[in-house]
């Protein structure tokens, strides 16, 4: 179904050739993100992102990039996450040059000119403003600082102000050099294309990238004795909060069971916490629950959004619900459902070239092996609820809880008591 192909200067390339749509999607993925970062340089890997797309020596201008791709129809955009950053674009089959001479332009050609990297660092500012007035995303980002404290792990993939602030050009220029190496990228086209042309295509364009030895992110420290809160006072009409616990990495085979676990929960609308907490307590519009897999660390967590007198009451039924899990077994026929759930959604999530380029890239950006979605799914298959239980009995211990909320509180005394199972 898919195609790697190693080229002899590190790059790596995954091609999935689906001739029944006239799209195509070139995505370029980098493994670097803010887990790679130095704490006086925090966010700077997304500030390069950004600068992406400030002008090359070929465009110079923001619009001489985005007209030619906005001229086609075209689909494009960027980001950064904690382990790696995405470029893609998504074309028509006959523009798929365009693409690729857009891209590679922009990652090999920009110019990071002072007076634009300031510029855009006011931007970047608004973007944390409006992130932090958001509690229902903020409060997210509170809990992974709640949970790996004052290391990589724990910052914000944006930086703070005053870290962004100080990001020199030279600041930018050898980070870029030191990350954007051969052996850290991966390029995959999903969608109507002619593959023998591919590997043409790429020494062409992306001859530029440098062939290094990729740098090595610290491994993130996991000490924890005792229940952790994180209070964030804030005037909200409604308390937004996190509550989970610490599990397993990315490479686990027990992250099939805490999928099948974290989908009982709180992950479709027949979950037992969207059944409890909504439609039966009326405590919550929102309630969801999800399982997070890093390289290094993992964990569960239940978000939801709560009435400000109420949140105490939430929050026992969330953890009257996890310590159920530790003490009855989930029928056959509740297991089923969960496992078809999530086994039907790995499928419609692939419906589209840049989910496949997304879905095939980040496994080999992450752990150098793919895993097609029939594998997935028979993974998913063999989890028993002997397994869900054992699982739940295992994360679902007083020292491993987690709570962070955003809300109108200055007292913690009272959430603290609650964090006992």
């Amino acid at each position: 179904m898919f195609k790697k192909t190693l080229l002899s200067n590190g790059l790596r390339i995954i091609t999935f050739p689906v001739k029944t749509t006239k799209a195509v999607t070139l995505l370029i993925l980098i493994k670097t993100g803010s887990k790679y970062e130095k704490k006086e340089i925090s966010g700077i890997s997304h500030l390069l992102e950004h600068m992406f797309f400030k002008g090359t020596k070929k465009r110079p201008k923001t619009l001489d990039i985005t007209k030619e791709l906005d001229g086609v129809g075209g689909i494009y955009n960027a980001f950064t996450g904690k382990e790696f950053m995405g470029f893609w674009v998504k074309v028509s089959k006959n523009h798929l040059d365009l693409g690729f001479d857009v891209l590679s332009d922009m990652l090999l050609g920009s110019l990071f000119e002072k007076k634009e990297i300031e510029k855009e660092k006011k931007v970047i500012f608004e973007e944390i403003n409006m992130f932090q007035d958001d509690p229902q995303s903020y409060v997210l980002e509170l809990w992974e600082k709640l949970l790996y404290g004052d290391q990589a792990a724990g910052w914000m993939i944006s930086g703070t102000k005053e870290t962004v602030a100080k990001i020199s050009r030279s600041d930018l220029t050898n980070y870029f050099k030191k990350h954007f190496t051969t052996e850290n990228i991966v390029i995959a086209l999903a969608g109507n294309f002619q593959e023998k042309e591919i590997s043409t295509k790429i020494k062409k364009f992306f001859t530029g990238f440098k062939k290094k030895r990729p740098v090595v992110k610290k491994t993130t420290k996991e000490i924890q004795t005792k229940p952790n809160l994180l209070v964030n006072f804030k005037k909200t009409d409604q308390t937004h909060l996190c509550l989970g616990v610490r599990t397993v990495n990315l490479f686990s085979p027990k992250k099939y069971p805490l999928a099948v676990l974290s989908t009982l929960l709180g992950g479709i609308m027949s979950s037992r916490l969207f059944i409890e907490i909504r439609e039966k307590r009326a405590l919550a519009y929102y309630v969801q629950s999800l399982s997070q897999h890093y390289t290094d660390t993992g964990y569960l967590v239940t978000q939801a959004g709560t009435d400000n007198q109420r949140t105490e009451e939430a929050i026992s039924a969330i953890l009257k619900e996890y310590k159920a899990l530790k003490e009855k077994k989930v029928s056959e026929q509740e297991l089923k459902k969960v496992k078809e759930n999530i086994k039907g959604r790995v499928h419609l999530s692939l419906e589209t070239s840049n989910a496949w380029a997304n879905f095939l890239a980040t496994q080999e950006i992450l752990k150098k092996e793919i895993i097609l979605p029939e594998q997935k799914c028979a993974m998913i298959d063999k989890v028993t609820s002997e397994d869900v239980m054992k699982t739940a009995q295992e994360i679902f211990q007083p020292e491993k809880l987690n709570l962070a909320l955003i809300g109108p509180f200055k007292k913690n005394k009272k959430f603290e008591k609650l964090l006992f199972l």
